[in-house]
């Protein structure tokens, strides 16, 4: 086991997925002789040449599109979106080509291909460094869409994608880079899609989240266990397809949700999650289900104390987490 930080996880995940399969290659804006803005492809220009580690222009649409066009006819790309805020240019080949590659052909042809997009705030990044804009492809069937918060489950998912056969976007939260560490096993690992995390086990209420909002919600389940409540944290990790067999049955046990997300509360992910809950197990739910989201507002703001306001975190969450028990 060692000690190994999240965009360590990466790093490795990459490599070591490299090294199996000489198809999988690296393309983005300064992955290459820079390392990556994050430096999260830092030495595997040396070690795997120009040729599988591709400086990219600044060119989302080329970046994306011609990936597609590589899985297509064999390969394994795994494009980096330097700033979720950017990935816009890119939407036409990831929505119209990536995801429906395969139904648009009867199966003949599939999109074998990673996308990470490197996302999220509490950076002080400001409007066009912050975003997350992961709801853009929750909604899209044909797409696989990963948010992991943790070294081991970066790691696992990545390798997991990186080998399957299903187009996939991969969320990386830049908050937790560097703040978070954990022991990875030596060893060759990977992570299932589609299976949610239960972080603590509780019988009072459920808090589902994913993310950086994952560590907000465990900071807000220990406060809440010594006011004497019982929280039980569910890390989706995947949120498309999203494990609704774990979610529903710990709202079955508790009789209470509430959801947290980063992002705005219209028109997200959680809005999706609540509604699944409130028309599958109304019969089970003691309060209503209730969200604890970012602001509607066009963007984050830059100034610190406004983007903390801004932000869900522990006090929000626990206090939204009272008023639900107290329902």
């Amino acid at each position: 086991m060692k000690k190994t930080t999240f965009i360590e996880a990466i790093t490795q995940a990459m490599a070591e997925e490299m090294e199996r399969d000489e198809h999988v290659f690296l393309i983005g804006q300064d992955i290459g002789l820079y390392g990556g803005v994050f430096k999260a492809t830092k030495g595997l220009l040396d070690k795997f040449g120009p040729r599988r580690v591709i400086d990219a222009p600044i060119s989302e649409v080329y970046i994306a599109g011609g990936s597609v066009g590589a899985a297509m006819v064999g390969l394994r790309p795994v494009a980096e979106i330097q700033f979720a805020d950017f990935i816009t240019p890119s939407m036409d080949q990831i929505i119209q080509q990536m995801a429906k590659m395969r139904y648009r052909t009867g199966a003949q042809w599939t999109s074998p291909m990673t996308i990470r997009v490197c996302c999220g705030g509490d950076v002080g990044g400001g409007l066009y460094h912050s975003q997350i804009n992961e709801q853009w492809f929750f909604s899209q069937p044909g797409l696989i869409v990963l948010l992991p918060s943790t070294p081991y489950d970066a790691k696992g998912l990545l390798k997991s994608a990186i080998r399957g056969d299903d187009p996939v976007i991969f969320f990386e939260h830049k908050r937790l880079y560097r703040w978070i560490k954990e022991d990875l096993p030596e060893e060759d690992f990977t992570v299932p899609i589609g299976r949610a995390a239960i972080r603590t086990e509780g019988k009072d209420v459920t808090i589902v989240s994913y993310g950086l909002m994952a560590h907000r919600s465990r900071e807000a389940v220990d406060q809440l266990e010594k006011d004497g409540i019982s929280c039980e944290l569910i890390d989706m990790r995947t949120i498309l397809p999203w494990d609704r067999e774990t979610i529903f049955e710990s709202v079955k046990k508790t009789s209470r949700v509430v959801l947290v997300q980063e992002s705005s509360k219209t028109g997200g992910v959680m809005a999706e999650v609540g509604a699944a809950i409130a028309e599958e197990l109304f019969d089970y739910l003691d309060a209503p289900v209730t969200r604890v989201c970012g602001l509607d507002v066009p963007a984050i703001p830059f100034a610190p104390p406004m983007e903390h306001y801004f932000l869900p975190n522990a006090e929000k969450i626990g206090r939204v987490v009272k008023k639900v028990m107290a329902y």
